[in-house]
């Protein structure tokens, strides 16, 4: 499994989580040559000791995220895939107790999700053989009160996803071409422990045809 991502960059937003770490192995392992981005550099050593580029870049911020695909652009790089894992988790208290704070920082990884995947649309939708994929909640499903502005957002990011799937199927028919890139959701009730778990599934995409995987959700763990 993996050979349909050797050769290929895919870029890893928010890297340096446990989940950022093992995805990172798995697609060095597999061949694929990995942009690991993050807000520290000192965070992003690790990644680089595993064969990963590096770059420091805060996604929430659009500019930021301009300037950093336009250099990649310059230097001929194209990007391949992105497994968006900028996010987190905030909640507790009841629907009253779900602040602003607590919804504006989650709402970051969102804004993190839409800046990426507008700043390497055409490298996706042109790629030979593209996948992208974002880490959602099984909350999704099945909200909470005490978890309402983290069900919200991940519902939100789930959206957007299925948007990009729509938007690559319409790119390559609009071609006349076979469809070479899919958009994928991973739904997990809690990532800790399925990190390796994660990283297998994702690079296993690119072994799959384009055109079945695009807008599916693939369920991690146990069910809710």
């Amino acid at each position: 499994m993996g050979d349909g991502v050797r050769g290929r960059t895919v870029v890893v937003a928010g890297a340096t989580s446990a989940s950022g770490h093992a995805a990172a192995r798995a697609l060095v392992a597999a061949g694929a040559s990995v942009i690991a981005v993050g807000r520290r550099d000192d965070a992003l050593a690790p990644l680089r000791d595993l064969g990963a580029r590096t770059a420091v870049c805060d996604l929430a911020d659009e500019a930021e995220v301009a300037a950093f695909a336009a250099m990649l652009a310059a230097d001929g790089v194209r990007v391949d895939g992105l497994l968006h894992l900028v996010g987190g988790w905030r909640g507790g208290g009841g629907l009253r107790g779900q602040t602003e704070a607590d919804y504006r920082a989650l709402e970051s990884g969102l804004s993190a999700l839409r800046h990426v995947t507008r700043a390497w649309w055409d490298d996706l939708s042109a790629s030979p053989a593209a996948r992208t994929a974002i880490v959602s909640s099984t909350a999704v499903a099945c909200p909470l009160a005490g978890g309402a502005n983290y069900a919200a957002v991940k519902a939100a990011e789930e959206a957007w996803a299925r948007a990009m799937a729509q938007g690559f199927a319409k790119d390559a028919r609009d071609r006349g071409v076979a469809q070479t890139a899919a958009s994928v959701i991973f739904r997990v009730r809690a990532l800790a422990g399925l990190e390796e778990a994660l990283g297998s599934a994702f690079v296993g995409l690119w072994d799959a045809d384009a055109a079945e995987v695009n807008d599916t959700i693939v369920g991690l763990g146990a069910p809710n």
